[in-house]
């Protein structure tokens, strides 16, 4: 899936996963009782940071297609051609997954 949203400097676009609607034993999670997705795919990647002499940028360690965990309350929700989208910092992803 590709976005025709360019995140600048360190920043990144990502598409939250569904969280379980189910737990291990069976039983159905009401809306209202999920948790907020902490993992989604990353569908943009901005170019980085300007290092501390201004003169070039210091690549990221994301690459689009990546799976990442991320800070719970961290980035901002941005709904963009009828999808929703979470727009991150570097800094808020915790993890790459698999």
């Amino acid at each position: 899936m590709s976005v025709s949203i360019k995140p600048l400097e360190d920043r990144i676009v990502v598409k939250s996963l569904e969280a379980e609607q189910t737990t291990a034993s069976g039983l159905v999670i009401p809306d209202t009782a999920k948790e907020k997705p902490q993992e989604g795919e990353v569908l943009a990647v901005g170019p980085g940071r300007w290092n501390e002499d201004g003169d070039e940028r210091v690549p990221l360690d994301i690459n689009v297609g990546d799976k990442v965990i991320f800070s719970k309350y961290g980035g901002t929700e941005v709904k963009y051609n009828g999808e929703e989208f979470l727009i991150l910092s570097a800094r808020d992803v915790l993890a790459i997954v698999g």
